[in-house]
């Protein structure tokens, strides 16, 4: 009650001079007096308050009301044209990756503030407060968050309650040939569409007699559906030619067999993409042999998994490559592979580039393009023409190195920067 009277007490104040000179001010430059006023009242109640709703009203206005089925719709820009984005910043290399992100983008001015939730594989608490912060927020960067396989059967991974807690489906990986890294296959192009919130990840196992455990792998026709309209509409807003599905439906003729035929059904409405399905014991030997065959790539939970770690292998290593876990109403960015690197932290040798592309994938979400681009263009110069590489990919570099070396390259492209 107190917070709300000096919230009423302070609006009394402002009115009056509202309708003059700092009614024209605000009209002109809204941003600078919602900061200001933001940031005086925030000693007076824990929410943000908005002073002129005629400027805003449209910006602010619920995004869920909007979304409809197969829309992402990112969150809106608020506090004059900034994003707030929840920073889970995870084990192992995440919170040094993450903290370089956070180096660059206050280096290249991005308009962007986090709101940092640590999240700890022991306690429940800790991931509530994230998925809350997620769906006040909607956009989430994150490292990794480590899943030990000796603890105890009813825990749950804290990263597949990310997802299905937010019903991030889609998870989507784009592994691409870099000119600078070499490796034993060239001109790879490959997306990788996988389906993230049930199969084997559903954690529903039990002993039903001693020694005998049973574990469900559970698949619907509603979210094989889903992810195979996903597969082919992506496909066709980035002019891909084919879609391939990854299956087992020669042994689980059920399970797998009901995703299969979800994809052909979807395949019928796109005539202008070819479709095909492939076994996904012999995707991962077409994959190592031939690699260049395959355009978009569409499977179930666990099969992404093993699928998505052997393309990253293939285009050099997980240090490279960006990942994304798009929902109906939030998405979340991470390193495609989602490992922890636990081996390696706090070495200063992790290689930045895959969580710098993935923080590069959210600014696209959030239509920061030129941000974005300003940003992807400068690491792939690092990787490709610089070549300063760090030691996964053969070179010698440490990950501050090449930070710097990407800072470096967008001051000289542009003025949205502060001093290096």
């Amino acid at each position: 009650m107190a917070a709300s009277s000096a919230v009423i007490s302070m609006s009394k104040i402002i009115k009056p001079i509202w309708g003059g000179r700092l009614a024209t001010t605000a009209k002109k430059d809204p941003k600078g007096l919602n900061d200001h006023m933001n940031h005086t009242l925030s000693y007076l109640t824990p929410y943000p308050v908005l002073l002129f709703p005629e400027v805003f009203g449209a910006t602010v206005s619920s995004r869920r009301e909007k979304s409809t089925v197969g829309q992402i719709i990112p969150p809106p820009a608020k506090y004059g044209g900034r994003h707030t984005v929840t920073l889970i910043p995870g084990d192992g290399i995440g919170p040094e990756l993450l903290n370089h992100v956070k180096e660059l983008f206050r280096f290249s001015c991005v308009p962007v503030d986090f709101e940092v939730v640590n999240v700890s594989s022991a306690t429940e608490d800790d991931i509530n407060n994230a998925i809350t912060a997620i769906r006040r927020n909607g956009v989430a960067l994150k490292g990794n968050i480590e899943t030990l396989h000796t603890l105890p059967a009813s825990h749950k991974s804290r990263n597949n309650l990310l997802r299905t807690s937010l019903d991030l489906y889609a998870n989507v990986m784009h592994c691409k040939s870099l000119p600078g890294v070499q490796t034993r296959h060239n001109n790879i192009d490959i997306m990788i569409i996988r389906e993230n919130t049930e199969g084997e990840y559903s954690s529903l196992e039990h002993e039903s007699v001693s020694g005998v455990v049973e574990c469900l792998k559970i698949i619907t026709r509603t979210n094989s559906l889903r992810i195979a309209e996903y597969a082919f509409k992506l496909a066709r807003e980035k002019g891909r030619k084919r879609v391939t599905a990854v299956h087992k439906a020669n042994i689980m003729k059920l399970g797998d067999g009901l995703f299969l035929q979800c994809c052909r059904e979807v395949a019928a409405g796109y005539p202008d993409i070819a479709f095909d399905a492939m076994i996904v014991d012999n995707t991962t030997m077409q994959l190592v042999s031939k690699p260049q065959q395959f355009d978009v790539m569409v499977m179930p939970n666990l099969y992404g998994n093993v699928v998505s770690n052997v393309c990253a292998g293939l285009v050099g290593g997980p240090g490279l490559v960006p990942g994304a876990n798009y929902g109906r109403d939030y998405a979340v960015f991470e390193t495609a592979t989602r490992n922890t690197g636990k081996s390696i932290a706090d070495k200063n040798i992790a290689n930045p580039t895959a969580m710098l592309l993935a923080s590069c994938m959210m600014l696209d979400h959030l239509k920061l393009h030129d941000y974005a681009t300003m940003i992807r263009n400068a690491v792939l110069t690092t990787m490709n023409e610089t070549r300063l590489h760090t030691a996964d990919i053969g070179g010698q570099g440490t990950t501050s190195e090449v930070v710097q070396a990407i800072m470096r390259n967008i001051q000289s492209k542009g003025p949205l920067t502060s001093e290096l």
